[in-house]
């Protein structure tokens, strides 16, 4: 039983068994060991990839496959195109083009009033939601918030200018004090954006309000104005 056992166990093993002879001329089995990948991995002899071959390919790769998204015009010219203003440019001539030989006569509802009571783009889901919120004179929360940060931004603007008239005379402390008042408004008015860029669909977000922007914009309508 011991002898089996043991067979048993050298059998199952992974390693490979060599056959050597015994001093007295019995036949024994010795466990071997398989050679290492990493030996040969680590040959010095072995060639090493050229990075800066490598380097190439894959830059051409990229540079085919950029050229690839650039209209038929532009195609062989991506060194000359500097920015997505030439690619604009493109596509306004094939609209002329297609304007001038007549490819917008005839279109189907032309002269007819567009068709807004439901959007094609968007979720039916939604669309019926916003339909049945429409008929009833609600709207959904992000264009109730949309109406109330532009009417806010609109009346904070009118009393920043008020209070620019009190700045750069004798005495600034009513400025310096009407300026802390309206940065803390301002701020909860970028409290309101964030809120409304969560909630929002996807592509309606805006920008939060700056204060240094909004005294830049204050002294190019006093310079317009004069």
């Amino acid at each position: 039983m011991a002898l089996r056992f043991a067979a048993r166990k050298v059998l199952s093993s992974s390693a490979p068994l060599v056959h050597k002879s015994g001093t007295s001329g019995e036949s024994i089995f010795v466990r071997g060991r398989w050679a290492s990948s990493s030996s040969s991995s680590s040959d010095p002899s072995s060639p090493k990839p050229n990075k800066k071959v490598t380097h190439d390919r894959l830059a051409s790769v990229i540079d085919a496959v950029n050229d690839r998204k650039l209209p038929p015009e532009l195609r062989g010219q991506r060194n000359n195109v500097r920015s997505e203003t030439d690619i604009i440019n493109v596509v306004e001539q094939r609209v002329w083009h297609a304007m001038e030989e007549g490819q917008f006569e005839n279109l189907p509802g032309k002269g007819k009033p567009l068709d807004l009571s439901s959007n094609p783009h968007a979720d039916p889901a939604e669309d019926t939601l916003y339909r049945i919120l429409n008929k009833n004179g609600c709207a959904p929360e992000w264009v109730e918030l949309n109406k109330e940060i532009r009417n806010s931004i609109a009346g904070w603007r009118l009393a920043l200018r008020k209070a620019w008239m009190y700045k750069g005379g004798s005495d600034d402390s009513k400025w310096l004090e009407l300026s802390e008042v309206l940065k803390l408004q301002l701020r909860d008015l970028n409290n309101k954006v964030l809120h409304y860029n969560l909630i929002v669909p996807f592509g309606r977000q805006m920008f939060g309000f700056k204060w240094e922007r909004e005294i830049d914009r204050l002294n190019d309508e006093i310079q317009m104005d004069k």
